[in-house]
């Protein structure tokens, strides 16, 4: 029998991009959190040699371009071990939608592989292998809600947020990350161009260095407004209205994140040139949702709601539009490793 993993989808909250290293690589600040939607993974190991790659969609490449061939690759080397490997990827969640399909799908991978192989491989190198693999692939060795810094493969855990539900909605637009990070430099360098015509006109611009800066004040700000709230019983004693407990919570925290000003750097360059993305956005408003975002490079856009019931009231109400909108919750990191095995 194949060893079956649920490989959950990310959404990113805020995302900063930074300027490129001498590697060409650009310095990214972002939160990540694991929600409940998910594809499968079914890794099956035996006597041969070789990967094969499976999948009823079409979209997915079935050759070492993928990560899971990328991945098992680098697992069997590191583990010295010679055997034939299929691997079925059963797509749920969309190709090239910013949502982390193929970075999940990978540890996915891993993860089946140190049970079909029967190895325990430590943590350094699962985060090592995954960084090799992709910038966002070592957040999935977490779960939860996951600061990422340098280009995104370096993980932080972030304590867990109150349980928020979320409407995903995933367009048959296709975004490419790559094609997005030039875009995003070409604006830049036509900004830092006006920039320095502003400051030889005596005016002034503000410089993308501090923006990390600000980005991280931002975060802080929101976060430890986590870290500090009180239980109820305790903030109805100091003079703060209590309320129904966990929503209340969910709501005091969509509320902060949008004061905090946290925002997603690809949607200057994704919208203009996908305006029916930015549409997406204005409809999850007008349906209530209470922060909504572009989620990594897009092509998928999501709300954020304190309630189980307005979250499914807008996704009906943008599926009978025409769009295909999914409700789902976020993931603690509990939640995560509970039910990654399927």
């Amino acid at each position: 029998m194949p060893t079956a993993v649920r490989s959950f989808g990310k959404i990113n909250i805020g995302l900063l991009i930074g300027d490129r290293d001498d590697d060409g690589f650009h310095e990214l600040r972002t939160i990540y959190h694991t929600i409940a939607l998910h594809d499968v993974v079914r890794v099956e190991s035996r006597a041969g040699m070789g990967i094969e790659l499976r999948s009823k969609d079409e979209r997915v490449p079935l050759d070492e371009s993928n990560t899971c061939y990328r991945m098992a690759e680098r697992v069997c080397k590191l583990l010295k071990k010679r055997c034939k490997l299929t691997i079925t990827i059963e797509k749920k969640l969309p190709v090239q939608g910013g949502l982390g399909a193929g970075s999940s799908n990978a540890v996915a991978t891993l993860l089946a592989l140190e049970r079909e192989l029967k190895a325990e491989i430590g943590l350094d190198d699962k985060l090592r292998l995954a960084a090799a693999v992709g910038s966002d692939v070592p957040l999935f060795l977490l779960g939860g809600a996951v600061l990422g810094v340098g280009h995104g493969e370096q993980v932080f855990p972030l304590p867990d947020l109150p349980e928020l539900h979320c409407v995903v909605v995933t367009p048959e637009t296709g975004v490419s990350t790559p094609k997005a990070f030039a875009r995003w430099d070409e604006l830049r360098e036509g900004e830092t161009a006006a920039g320095v015509r502003a400051r030889r006109s005596g005016l002034t611009d503000g410089d993308n260095s501090d923006k990390i800066n600000a980005f991280s004040r931002c975060v802080d700000s929101w976060l430890n407004g986590i870290l500090t709230q009180q239980p109820q019983s305790k903030r109805v004693a100091s003079g703060v209205p209590g309320g129904n407990g966990r929503g209340d919570r969910a709501e005091a925290l969509l509320l902060d994140l949008v004061r905090a000003g946290i925002e997603n750097d690809f949607e200057r360059v994704v919208f203009p040139e996908n305006p029916e993305l930015r549409e997406v956005k204005r409809a999850l408003e007008r349906q209530g949702a209470r922060y909504c975002s572009l989620s990594g490079s897009g092509s998928a856009v999501y709300g954020l709601f304190a309630a189980r019931e307005p979250a499914e009231k807008a996704a009906a109400a943008l599926t009978a539009e025409g769009r295909r909108a999914l409700c789902t919750t976020t993931l603690s990191r509990a939640q995560y490793w509970q039910q990654v095995w399927k």
